[in-house]
């Protein structure tokens, strides 16, 4: 069983890593949308990693981290590479080719749930009564932001099949949180686990594209590129070490919390430029997820 103290978010150490992997990741949502127009979304997928692993791997010598991993770190890496930058990521953009980035944003956000439960089964993390309140709430809060998301902009496309590809990009997501926290993970450095996950998922993304999507698609113009670069470098290298970091320190549970901010942070993006509207249904709804939010991190165990 997991200790994790009361209150930890409060400490600097963990609050301002928190905020700064939710600021970053609450732009991605937005940038991701123009990734997507006239490039399959698998091909982007992978140019993201093929962009972001080199990256990973020269933090990690940067950091003095050994490259070498023993062969059961290799086999994790290989389902880190599967369930998070293969499985996650093409699921969230495929995603946003039926539903807006708010609503895959929010979708996501639920996450707190299935991190929860995979924590308590994988990781022995408890889950406890004031953490279940508080994801209750979240999850009304969530759910006024999509109905009001819904009502001023009405979806197109195939909005249950939107649902469906968001949700299972969830619960790979939530899956390769939780892995990732185990004993094996936790006996190599966390960049090095990442550098490696991620070269091994951008195998696995370039076969899935070229299967699906046929042979590699480039792009031309600067802004796809420059769309690139900050997914891979900022959205990626910079904030996975700090994430997972949070999920060793915070549990699961109260980690998956950062969705809740990056959906808020989506949420107002939008509003500069997508045009969202704060109605009081909204209003309404970002305050409880963050109620929800608050509730839930005060507990002791998640």
């Amino acid at each position: 069983m997991s200790e994790h103290p009361p209150h930890a978010l409060l400490r600097p150490a963990i609050a301002l890593p928190f905020l700064l992997v939710a600021l970053i990741w609450g732009s991605t949502w937005f940038v991701i949308t123009t990734q997507i127009d006239g490039v399959p979304a698998q091909w982007s997928v992978t140019w993201r990693f093929v962009a972001a692993t080199p990256a990973m791997f020269a933090l990690a010598l940067f950091m003095r981290n050994p490259l070498a991993m023993p062969r059961r770190a290799h086999w994790l890496a290989v389902l880190l590479g599967l369930f998070q930058f293969c499985g996650n990521y093409n699921f969230v953009y495929l995603s946003e080719l039926h539903l807006t980035s708010g609503i895959v944003a929010l979708l996501i956000g639920m996450m707190i749930v299935p991190n929860a439960i995979l924590g308590r089964f994988m990781l022995g993390q408890r889950i406890t009564l004031r953490f279940t309140i508080g994801s209750a709430i979240a999850l009304v809060g969530i759910a006024l932001l999509l109905i009001n998301e819904a009502h001023v902009s009405p979806l197109g496309g195939d909005v249950g099949l939107g649902v469906v590809l968001a949700l299972v990009a969830m619960v790979a997501a939530s899956i390769a949180n939780v892995i990732q926290a185990g004993e094996v993970g936790k006996s190599v450095p966390l960049v090095t686990l990442l550098a490696w996950s991620m070269l091994y998922g951008t195998i696995i993304d370039g076969s899935v594209a070229w299967a699906l999507a046929g042979p590699p698609v480039i792009p031309r113009e600067p802004l796809y590129w420059a769309g690139i670069a900050w997914l891979a470098l900022v959205g990626s290298v910079v904030t996975f070490p700090i994430y997972y970091d949070l999920v060793r320190k915070l549990g699961a549970g109260r980690a998956a919390y950062n969705g809740i901010l990056v959906v808020v942070i989506a949420m107002f993006i939008s509003t500069l430029f997508e045009g969202f509207q704060w109605t009081p249904l909204a209003i309404a709804g970002g305050a409880l997820a963050m109620l929800g939010m608050l509730v839930a991190l005060r507990a002791r165990n998640v």
